[in-house]
């Protein structure tokens, strides 16, 4: 098998032409998807704050909630209990104890 004395010259000159393509198309494409994604990973960091501090709210309020059925979890028992001994005639609304 023979090599043509004209393929060189015309292999040279595609390689020259492909390193001119790739720098003037191809890097500035890379650079942009960079760029996209550190923008992405900005506001996935930001949505993961949020989430954080939302949790956190949440994480409090649930506390209180379980604080205050604990706390009024054993007048709650004695005045159902009280019902309970009531006749069925007798039983009358509490006042809100709020």
């Amino acid at each position: 098998m023979e090599i043509s004395p004209l393929l060189i010259p015309i292999m040279g000159i595609s390689c020259g032409l492909l390193a001119i393509f790739g720098g003037v198309f191809v890097r500035p494409w890379f650079k942009l998807k960079e760029q996209r994604m550190a923008m992405e990973a900005d506001m996935i960091a930001e949505k993961a704050a949020q989430y954080a501090s939302k949790q956190a709210i949440l994480e409090e309020r649930v506390a209180v909630l379980e604080r205050i059925i604990t706390d009024q979890g054993y007048s709650l028992a004695k005045e159902i209990e009280e019902l309970r001994s009531l006749p069925p005639r007798q039983l009358e609304p509490k006042p809100d104890l709020r």
